[in-house]
């Protein structure tokens, strides 16, 4: 089992059409966002433009939670909202137009890849996925089998677990808690 920490103020900004993109983790390393050819990738966007369209990805499933604010949408030309930490899901060839400023966090995932999860989470969790994420909302402590792990706001804490061993988890604060299987 092998335990990355991205701390936030390690992750790279790139502009995107509404605002920063900072991206956390691509997988697998030597994929690239502009050749869309990665498995899955995380990243927190800043959404400074009324209205900004999201950007579309052809064969993703994506993950977005906003951190700050709530988020109101169109998508497919449907009026929609989503309170703070509420997780919406969709594919990511959408058409997602936001008329909210904020900060988010955001996942996407292959539709190659046929098991993925996010969920929140505040009490202790069992699981034995190939791949947990763990994202801090904030200043927590995260018990991986007993041993403590300091995370600030916005850190994201990644489990590889190949030979898929049970995991216990237990949190201080609430988290976003994904899991992935290959």
């Amino acid at each position: 089992m092998n335990l990355h920490l991205f701390p936030k103020e390690n992750s790279k900004a790139s502009v995107w059409s509404g605002g920063l993109t900072y991206e956390y983790l691509i997988h697998p390393k030597t994929a690239h966002y502009a050749d869309r050819d990665f498995a899955f990738r995380i990243s927190s966007a800043t959404i400074e433009k009324v209205p900004s369209e999201f950007t579309q990805f052809k064969g993703y499933y994506r993950y977005l939670v906003m951190l700050d604010n709530d988020l109101h949408i169109d998508l497919n030309k449907e009026k929609k909202v989503y309170e703070k930490y509420e997780i919406m899901e969709f594919n990511s060839d959408d058409e997602v137009t936001s008329y909210t400023k904020g900060i988010d966090f955001n996942w996407m995932v292959s539709e190659k890849i046929s098991h993925h999860k996010l969920k929140i989470a505040n009490s202790n969790q069992n699981c034995n996925a190939q791949i947990v994420i763990l994202f801090s909302l904030d200043t927590t402590v995260i018990k991986i089998n007993e041993k403590p792990y300091d995370l600030k706001p916005y850190d994201l804490l990644v489990i590889e677990n190949q030979k898929k061993e049970n995991i216990l988890l237990h949190f201080s604060n609430e988290c976003l808690y994904g899991i992935l299987d290959f």
